[in-house]
Formats: C-alpha cells, sequence, structure tokens
C-alpha cells in the first residue's frame, strides 16, 4: 500500500524540491542526497513492507556539522525529516512522509570509545547492535539487549524503539542499559541528555527519549553499558501437550523465585517451521516448547536448574532437555531467532503484531488469537517473549488476494484491542509508528494523549520530525470512536468482550 500525491501537486512538488534540493547541495556533498527514483525505491519503507512512500529526498550525511545543515534547513524551511537507521523496524516508525526528507545516519558506524574499566562503549547511531558485543569481547564484555534483528539493526534504531530482545527479561531493554545520549534538536542544536553516574540532576530526558521513535529529536552518539559474560550458561527446552499448559509453565518460574536470563515461547506452527528451516532438533509434535535461558556461576545455574525442572514437572512438561554445552545452547537459541524468517518460508507474506500481556493472561489471550484466527481466516504463528508477556502474533497472508492484507490489519488490530482489554499494552519493542495509531486511542484518555502532544510540541514546535507517527491525534481517536471508553460511556465492543 501506497500513499500517493494528488497529480494536481505533482509538478509544484517537483520545483520545490529542486529547490530545497539546492539549499542542500551547498551544504553537502552531491554523492551524499538522492532524489532520483531509482535511487529512493529502496528506502520507501521499513521492515513493514506493506506500506509504502517515495522519499522526496535522502540525505546520508557523514559528519556531525552535515546533519545539523540538514536539521536547520528544514526548519527554516518547514521540511518534515524522519530519521532511518538499518531500516528493521516492523511498525512503519521510518515510513517517509510527503515532500519530506529522509535521513539515513547509515554512515554513523564508529565506535568511538570502549572502556573496558568503566564498562562502557560510545558508539555512533549507525552501529549494529551485534558489533558492538563482538568489539567487546576480547575483554569477555557484551552489550545485553538482544533482538532477533540485531545482526543487522543499529543502536540508534534499538534507542528509538526502546528494544528488548530474548535476554531483557533479566537484563533488560534498551533504556536500561543506556547511560548518555547526544541527540540534535529540529533547530540542530546539540544536547547531551543522562551522563557516567547512577543519577543526574533534573528531569530523566534519558528514559523520556528511549522509545520516542525519532519525534523529539536526532541520535547522534550513544554510550551503553556492557556487561561481563555469565562464567557458565543453560538452556531447558520444555514441551507441552497445550498452549495454556506452556503459559502456565512460564507464570509458575516466575512464581517459583527464577529470574531466568531468557524465557521464550513457541507454538506448534512456529516450531514446526523454525525445525524445517535451521534443523535444531525441536519436538515437532508439541502444541508448544518454553525455552528457558539460566545463567551465572555453575553453582547458581545448578541450583536454579533444578528448581526449574521440578516447576517444569509440576506444570505437565512431556519432556524437558537441557543444552550439554555451549554449541548446543547456541543452536537452540538460534531456532528461536531464526523464527521470522522460517515463517516467512509459509506463505508469501506475513504481518508481525506486537503487545503485551500480564503473563497470567498468557493461556486465554492465545486461545482467543486461535479463535481470531479461525474468524479472519487467516493462519498464524506465535512467538513471543513470554518472560515478560511480550507478544509476537505473525499473520500469514498474501498480498496478491486483494481483501487479505486487509484481512490481516483487522486481525492485527483486534489483537491489540485484546491486549489492552486484559490490562496490556499496544507495543513491547516495535514501537508504534504508524501501525498502532488507532489501538493507541483505546490504550491512553484524551488528557494523556493531550500531554504527549505537549511533550513532542516542547522539543518540536512545528512537529517536523516523524510527523504523524507515534501519536495519534484526538481527531483521529474521536472518529475511531475510542474516546468515550475513557468518558465513562459505553466500553468499546471489543473491550466488552472480556
Amino acid at each position: 500500500m501506497a500513499y500517493k500525491t494528488h497529480p494536481s501537486e505533482r509538478k509544484h512538488h517537483a520545483m520545490e524540491r529542486a529547490r530545497f534540493l539546492d539549499l542542500l547541495e551547498r551544504h553537502l556533498p552531491p554523492d551524499t542526497l538522492l532524489s532520483e527514483a531509482e535511487d529512493l525505491r529502496p528506502y520507501e519503507c521499513d521492515g513493514l513492507s506493506a506500506y509504502r512512500e517515495l522519499p522526496w529526498i535522502v540525505a546520508l550525511p557523514e559528519t556531525l556539522e552535515q546533519v545539523q545543515a540538514v536539521l536547520r534547513l528544514c526548519h527554516e524551511h518547514a521540511v518534515p525529516v524522519v530519521a532511518r537507521g538499518a531500516g528493521t523496524g516492523l511498525s512503519g516508525g521510518a515510513l517517509p512522509v510527503a515532500n519530506g526528507v529522509l535521513l539515513s545516519l547509515a554512515k554513523f558506524t564508529r565506535i568511538l570509545a570502549l572502556d573496558p574499566l568503566n564498562r562502557t562503549a560510545r558508539v555512533q547511531p549507525g552501529v549494529r547492535n551485534l558489533a558492538i558485543s563482538e568489539a567487546a569481547a576480547p575483554h569477555g564484555l557484551y552489550y545485553a539487549p538482544d533482538p532477533s534483528s540485531q545482526i543487522a539493526c543499529t543502536i540508534g534504531g534499538n534507542v528509538a524503539e526502546n528494544s528488548g530482545g530474548v535476554h531483557c527479561l533479566k537484563y533488560g531493554l534498551t533504556v536500561h542499559n543506556v547511560l548518555e545520549v547526544r541527540m540534535l534538536t529540529i533547530e540542530g542544536e546539540l544536547v547531551t541528555l543522562g551522563g557516567s553516574g547512577l543519577d543526574g540532576p533534573g528531569y530523566d530526558l534519558l528514559a523520556l527519549l528511549c522509545g520516542s521513535e525519532g519525534l523529539l529529536g536526532i541520535i547522534v552518539e550513544i554510550v551503553v553499558k556492557l556487561l561481563p559474560v555469565p562464567p557458565y550458561a543453560q538452556v531447558l527446552l520444555a514441551s507441552f501437550a497445550s498452549i495454556e499448559a506452556a503459559g502456565a509453565a512460564v507464570a509458575a518460574i516466575i512464581a517459583a523465585g527464577l529470574l531466568p536470563a531468557g524465557l521464550e515461547m513457541m507454538d506448534n506452527i512456529a516450531l514446526r517451521a523454525v525445525e524445517a528451516f535451521v534443523h535444531v532438533g525441536y519436538p515437532v509434535e508439541a502444541a508448544a516448547i518454553v525455552l528457558c535461558e539460566l545463567d551465572g556461576t555453575p553453582e547458581q545455574v545448578e541450583a536454579d536448574t533444578a528448581k526449574a525442572l521440578g516447576v517444569l514437572s509440576r506444570c505437565g512438561a512431556l519432556e524437558v532437555r537441557r543444552s550439554q554445552n555451549e554449541v548446543e545452547r547456541r543452536k537452540l537459541w538460534a531456532g528461536r531467532k531464526a523464527a521470522f524468517p522460517a515463517i516467512g518460508r509459509l506463505a508469501p507474506d506475513y504481518y508481525c503484531m506486537d503487545g503485551t500481556i500480564p503473563r497470567r493472561h498468557l493461556a486465554e489471550v492465545l486461545r482467543r488469537i486461535g479463535e481470531l484466527s479461525a474468524e479472519y481466516g487467516l493462519p498464524v504463528a506465535n512467538v513471543f517473549h513470554a518472560g515478560d508477556g511480550n507478544l509476537h502474533p505473525l499473520i500469514m497472508y498474501d498480498a496478491n488476494h486483494s481483501d487479505e492484507l486487509e484481512r490481516a490489519e483487522g486481525f492485527g488490530e483486534r489483537i491489540l484491542k485484546l491486549c489492552v482489554a486484559v490490562g496490556g499494552t499496544v507495543t513491547g519493542e516495535h514501537g508504534v509508528g504508524m501501525e498502532k495509531l488507532n489501538p493507541m486511542c483505546l490504550q491512553f484518555p484524551g488528557p494523556e494523549l493531550a500531554q504527549f502532544h505537549a511533550v513532542k510540541a516542547a522539543f518540536d514546535p512545528k512537529g517536523l520530525l516523524n510527523p504523524g507517527k507515534g501519536i495519534p491525534s484526538l481527531h483521529r481517536c474521536a472518529e475511531f470512536g475510542a474516546m468515550h471508553v475513557h468518558e465513562g460511556k459505553l466500553p468499546h465492543p471489543e473491550l466488552a468482550r472480556f
């Protein structure tokens, strides 16, 4: 689906683009600016490829001063700006906007400093997530947040989306692992948020920036925490005869006082797809599997493993395997991290959702997702961070059939409404982007949305940074019919079912 400019406006826009391109060329080398259609095409979408918009201009600056020049010109001429990292985002957060500049930070790929004594790394936003751990490995250190796309996604994008990963249960999201960020305002002013201490004076604007999806500023430098590589880790793979039993086991592990490094779950469709793709030895007859990783000293891992084995047995696990060495442990996780491409082999297209629910509702929500799958006539595979209730239903469809994308969108929106209905949220780590604007109307009442817009206006008065993303307008919510949910009137029909 592409958003197209009205034909009567195209000539005017072409003239405006030529003028603005001339201004940019006074500050940036010609090879850092793209304006021809064939050059712009790779930037027309992010990982949510169902939605496309050809950029007006793409800027690929190489220096801080060049980024400042772009922002100052955009501010002066009221031109929208969308920041982009590796383009792996799944909520349309880097979707270009009409008559705006797509600002790529892809050339900011330097690790500026690595301090093993203080366990920090200072990096540019275009550094890949995995590259930080690779650079820190000789010092026995690593960067903990590990999204499935960590081989490609950038740390700047991770901060913008507040990304997590399979080990976020124990080690936290990006916000818990970033100490300092340097960002440029829309006026091109350089601002430093956070610092090297445990706390600092003033408002915690660093936490505000994490997950702000490019609406508040352009990130140009980041200081992240590094952690010692755990001396020992072991993965338990437990198989179950029902999704409900697997969900109950997840809740029981946490209730037992255990804090796994990772606690993941896959249903039968997902594990069959993964096994056919990477051949890791998953039990394909199981209705669901749980992967539980415990790390620490060998003695602590052994004690926690014994406790976890007891919990899993009491919850009805059909079988529990223990990784016997580091190679096997990595292999089991490789299967989980290959889930998204594995599902891609089952259907021409799939729509990856992202919502979070309280763990106690796992079985109920998964059952309801199955019912919705039958209602919409679209298969769904469930792969998720079970430990913190972050769901990633993968809705399979074929875009060649005219109605299937629309049905997938409707199915996905119903899942997010369900998450809200049981006390969860519309996103866990993929962000809101343009994908979840309507469900945000259900999540937050009008006064809270108004405060979000006020914060946005404090950083970006003209609304030029990534406009139309992240926060729905109150007018949109009124049209969507959700405002009455928070005004003491009749509940939204979807929410009334729970």
